[in-house]
């Protein structure tokens, strides 16, 4: 594992792109997709162009990125606010275990905060066990009252 001394939580721009574009495929792989560097350009791009999401990078010496946070918003009808989806959170592996995930999850507390938005939710494999207890660690809570029911129009 790299020893980090110090990184950076910033906002992605949309120069950071293609250096974003390969740990969101590392990502993907992560969660069992097939790699697809090109389309995780376009779709970056696309999100940051637009302002669809919120992407927050961790960088290292100004320049090499070692994870992200994107973020979608959401608005709650019954509280009457937005709402920000935390959707994908990754970490190189050799990064990992040195406070960089936590920093990008202070960084989405932050946007919540600032955007007056009532919460910020996710969901995450059973299986991810360090990513469980990681949302655990920052203050999230698991909800184990509601049913979460998804259906695809495409298949997986």
């Amino acid at each position: 594992m790299d020893k980090v001394d110090v990184f950076l939580i910033r906002e992605a721009r949309t120069e950071d792109v293609l250096q974003l574009a390969v740990l969101f495929d590392d990502y993907r792989i992560f969660y069992e997709y097939a790699t697809d560097i090109d389309s995780a350009i376009v779709f970056l791009k696309q999100r940051l162009e637009n302002d669809e999401s919120k992407i927050f990078v961790a960088e290292l010496d100004n320049e090499k990125l070692v994870g992200f946070v994107q973020l979608y918003p959401l608005f709650s009808s019954t509280r009457m606010k937005r709402l920000w989806l935390l959707n994908d959170l990754f970490v190189q592996p050799e990064y990992r275990g040195q406070g960089i995930s936590k920093a990008l999850i202070e960084k989405t507390k932050e946007l919540c905060v600032s955007t007056n938005a009532c919460g910020l939710i996710l969901e995450t494999a059973k299986s991810n066990m360090v990513g469980n207890q990681l949302y655990l660690a920052t203050g999230f809570l698991l909800d184990e009252t509601h049913n979460y029911y998804s259906w695809n129009s495409q298949p997986i």
